[in-house]
């Protein structure tokens, strides 16, 4: 059989891409008992599944209190939406 009819048709996957578990500042201002803010409390209130893949903040909303957040990433609206709120954006590593 030729090798152009043995190859997928179906584009390239990248083996080696980092899915994160994406969580945005309104959901996290729904959390107001809860400081600092793990990936571990955000299984407990259920806003990811699982601890598996590394978290993602993202800065649509506001937060309407100063709060520490660990995440294993920060889109740069997040961090700057974070420190107008008074709180300070924590990157922890293990991704």
């Amino acid at each position: 059989m030729p090798l152009v009819r043995r190859i997928p048709k179906h584009g390239f996957q990248n083996p080696f891409r980092t899915e994160y578990a994406i969580v945005n500042l309104k959901s996290l201002a729904t959390l107001s008992s809860i400081d600092p803010i793990t990936p571990q409390a955000l299984v407990d209130a259920g806003l990811i599944k699982r601890t598996r893949r590394p978290v993602k903040i993202l800065g649509q909303g506001e937060l309407g209190r100063a709060v520490v957040i660990q995440a294993h990433k920060f889109s740069q609206s997040a961090v700057t939406k974070i420190e107008a709120a008074g709180g300070r954006a924590e990157v922890i590593g293990g991704v």
